[in-house]
């Protein structure tokens, strides 16, 4: 029996301000997971907090790259280490986010260890860099960046921390529940990551997809993978509550078997939550979904 523990990362700097003068509640997520009782509901061991930095985009403007960014790489490497310390003791972190720029946090750490993978579930691929703003603008927010940063692509100050740049290989990418006509579909295709899309998924079983895709992230190529999920694969008629919700996602069912055939795998070594916004889900179904679809991940 693998040992879980649970532990938050509750930063919210890779996300732009959803208003004026405001900032992205999603560093409330791991606190409305923890009230319904995940902690006890994944037998986990308590592993505490990685306090964020302070929200604050100062002077910022459209052109400076990536805002946050000394931030973002101070906390990349204190999370680091704190699950690469897990790691090392054999221990599956569960880390509750967030906003997508934690799973950059996963990646320094597996890549330290080694040669790892990385099966993303996540409603977009979050591979904006220099390289492709004809097709999604400039950089900016981190959150919709990380897989382009953790593959090499974009400022070395986040891309190649302590000299290990690319902390992912792209052939070590699974990426489950981009919707259909992403328009990163090309590029990614041309990198060699592989992309399962919803329609893909629906048409043949998520269960099966999830197998099949998984195949090169076994020994001798890879030790092991991580998981990042994405509250926004989801159709926003379940799930609402995350910053750019986008119609035609995975329905609960769907998700539930996907992450189920992931985190069950004895090659998996560690899952994120990122995205779910607490502030945009009043009557707190929204949470109370994505916690039965985490806890159910390892029943």
């Amino acid at each position: 029996m693998r040992t879980i523990v649970l532990l938050d990362a509750p930063s919210n700097l890779g996300l732009r301000p959803p208003a004026p003068g405001t900032v992205p509640g999603v560093y409330k997520l791991a606190g409305a997971l923890r009230e319904q009782g995940l902690l006890a509901r994944l037998g986990a061991r308590e592993g505490g907090v990685v306090v964020p930095p302070r929200y604050d985009r100062g002077d910022w403007k459209e052109g400076d790259g990536v805002f946050h960014a000394a931030a973002l790489a101070r906390y990349t490497v204190t999370l680091a280490d704190r699950i690469e310390a897990h790691l090392r003791d054999g221990e599956f972190p569960v880390v509750l986010g967030g906003d997508c720029s934690i799973q950059l946090g996963a990646a320094l750490a597996m890549r330290r260890l080694g040669r790892y993978g990385l099966a993303a579930i996540d409603g977009s691929a979050d591979f904006r860099h220099p390289g492709n703003t004809a097709v999604n603008g400039p950089v900016g927010a981190a959150g919709g960046e990380e897989l382009a940063l953790s593959t090499g692509r974009g400022q070395a100050d986040l891309a190649d921390l302590e000299g290990l740049g690319p902390y992912l290989r792209d052939e070590d990418v699974r990426l489950f529940g981009v919707r259909d006509g992403d328009e990163d579909l090309p590029e990614l295709c041309a990198a060699g990551i592989r992309v399962a899309t919803v329609g893909e998924i629906r048409e043949r079983g998520a269960g099966p997809v999830a197998r099949d895709a998984l195949e090169g992230l076994h020994p001798p190529d890879t030790v092991g993978f991580w998981v990042h999920l994405d509250a926004d694969v989801l159709d926003p008629s379940v799930m609402p509550a995350v910053d750019s919700p986008d119609a035609d996602g995975l329905i609960a069912d769907e998700l539930a078997e996907l992450l189920g055939v992931l985190a069950r795998s004895p090659r998996c070594v560690g899952l994120n939550v990122t995205i779910y916004d607490p502030d945009l889900d009043p009557d707190g179904r929204a949470g109370a979904l994505l916690a039965d679809l985490v806890a159910g991940a390892f029943a």
